[in-house]
């Protein structure tokens, strides 16, 4: 039996499921459809974007429609146009195996004559926007007397954006309904009173923790003093070539101008704001969704109802004041089990606003050097070339033109090719560069916060520690380093791959050109020592051994103490 047919839907629905590729349910979907299914039980679910949501619910609702009823038996309310859409599109191919059930959007931004025609031709399923669906109840364009299923998708976000008295008005003309579903990210005051006043004795299912950030997030954060902040983000954009991600900004005016500056240095990114008509919403979302845009720059009530797979990163701007608001935003990243990237930028003074959102998200955040112009130079070039490498070569057509390339390159030598390749390519990053300031704000900045060994904040500073072998860690000596293609981030994620360790036993790395040093918990030293020494990396082969309390490299066993030439014919 397929593993949705065991959550009590029906052969068609489950088959259409898989067809998608979904061969086992997700947890806020084995949790809500047995309950949902038996459409007389008011719901609460309580889950982060992107782990399913819209099948919790949608499909559950095809099988309790009732396809020979040409009039509304199910609403589904959420707050954004881009939402309605998306949950149309989706419920339209969960009920590709069914006849007879049609599910129409009701959104602002086009013809409400066109929509108030499809409504009238009959439909069961009707998946509307606030404002738009109180206009239609104003008209009479619609009659929500037969509705017995009501779902609130986002909730928190329509509260958010001010919709409190649309959602009561809606609630209180579905006066039929059978069972309400309310679905949210968070659970604020605003969201328990609904379920209070609208719902009787709602079942409760909570997919990870209260208002918590979901886990396969990295929440990272950058500070750099105020003046610095645009700067910040390009280098950090520059760091990540292969991004695919939206940068949040506080105001419209911030979101244009920053896409304006972007733009100009020949960035592929467009914005996203309150100023845009519809037209223009959608032909910038299309672009992002085919990625023909790499960043979307976009403010949080443009952004909210957002559906993309695959963001890699999304970046604060500025921190919001509203720490849920935070909670949505880098929900936009690790949708579908995936991982993602979360970074703010911060200015110095607002240290104790990531001191609450780790509380409240019960998640950890990770403060990192903002990268040097020599980092982000290395790290395109290895983009670069492994791109170059990868590089589709199966056509063909290039085998006309080997003859004449082969000539025109006869009398160069390969490495002189791959030189003029890398100049062609990194010349404008190099004098970018060349000159580069540090960005990050250390003079006025001390974190007021207890010392955890655990915590990662501490990795990659820039001035040389004192490193203490105490608190139940040791310090550990490797011969790779910045020369050998690493930087930080990428030497932290090559140690715990080969070591098959958690970042959580990392105390501090401090990364060189030739080598490293690097501070892990004293339980898992031996291990890292195993699963590192004597492997090769690049042709070279590796040594790592604790080193003494100076800051030496400590010889092995049965080794004279001595000097060894580390990178000798190198």
């Amino acid at each position: 039996m397929n593993e949705f047919e065991g959550l009590g839907l029906s052969e068609q629905l489950a088959k259409a499921v898989t067809d998608l590729g979904f061969n086992s349910p997700t947890p806020i979907q084995l949790k809500a459809i047995p309950v949902l299914l038996s459409g007389t039980t008011d719901f609460v679910g309580l889950a982060q974007t992107g782990t399913g949501k819209t099948a919790a619910f949608g499909l559950p609702l095809l099988q309790l429609v009732d396809a020979n009823h040409k009039y509304p038996q199910a609403l589904i309310v959420c707050p954004t146009r881009e939402l309605c859409l998306q949950i149309c599109n989706d419920i339209q191919e969960y009920k590709k195996y069914l006849k007879g059930i049609i599910a129409e959007p009701v959104y602002g931004g086009a013809s409400i004559v066109m929509q108030i025609r499809a409504l009238k031709k009959g439909v069961q399923i009707v998946v509307a926007t606030p404002g738009r669906l109180i206009d239609m109840i104003e008209r009479k364009a619609i009659d929500l007397g037969k509705v017995k299923y009501v779902v609130l998708d986002e909730a928190d976000e329509m509260l958010n954006m001010g919709f409190r008295d649309d959602i009561d008005f809606v609630l209180k003309n579905t006066v039929n309904r059978e069972s309400t579903w309310m679905f949210s990210a968070t659970m604020p005051s605003e969201v328990r009173a609904i379920s209070k006043n609208f719902m009787t004795n709602p079942q409760e299912v909570t997919v990870g923790k209260k208002n918590t950030a979901n886990v396969n997030i990295d929440h990272q954060y950058f500070i750099t003093p105020a003046h610095s902040r645009f700067e910040t983000l390009k280098r950090l954009v520059d760091f990540n070539p292969g991004m695919y991600g939206i940068i949040f900004t506080r105001t419209k005016l911030d979101a244009q101008n920053i896409s304006e500056k972007l733009a100009n240095e020949g960035y592929d990114v467009e914005s996203l704001h309150g100023d845009l008509s519809q037209q223009q919403r959608d032909r910038v979302m299309q672009r992002f969704r085919n990625r023909d845009l790499q960043i979307l720059i976009a403010t949080d009530v443009a952004a909210r109802g957002i559906d993309v797979d695959d963001i890699t990163h999304v970046i604060n701007f500025e921190l919001p004041d509203d720490i849920e608001v935070y909670t949505h935003r880098s929900g936009r990243t690790a949708r579908a089990g995936k991982s993602g990237i979360c970074i703010s930028i911060c200015h110095s003074r607002e240290s104790y606003k990531i001191r609450q959102l780790e509380k409240i998200t019960n998640a950890q955040f990770h403060r990192l050097d903002i990268p040097t112009g020599k980092d982000v130079c290395r790290k395109q070039f290895f983009y670069f070339m492994d791109k170059l490498i990868n590089a589709d070569i199966s056509n063909g057509a290039y085998e006309t033109y080997m003859p004449d390339l082969q000539k025109k390159f006869a009398d160069i030598s390969k490495e002189d090719v791959l030189k003029r390749v890398a100049a062609l390519e990194f010349d404008h990053f190099l004098k970018y560069y060349e000159n580069a300031e540090d960005l990050n704000a250390r003079k006025d900045f001390k974190e007021r916060r207890p010392e955890n060994k655990m915590s990662r904040e501490n990795i990659n500073k820039r001035e040389r520690p004192s490193y203490q072998r105490d608190g139940g860690f040791t310090r550990l000596f490797i011969n790779l380093g910045t020369k050998d293609g690493f930087y930080k981030a990428s030497f932290l994620q090559y140690i715990l791959d080969e070591s098959n360790l958690k970042k959580e036993v990392l105390g501090r790395i401090d990364l060189r050109e030739m080598n490293a040093w690097v501070e892990v918990d004293k339980s898992a030293a031996p291990k890292m020592i195993k699963s590192l020494d004597g492997k090769t990396h690049n042709g070279h082969q590796i040594r790592m051994n604790e080193a003494d309390g100076g800051g030496n490299r400590r010889p092995a066993d049965g080794e004279k103490r001595k000097r060894i030439p580390v990178r000798s014919g190198r």
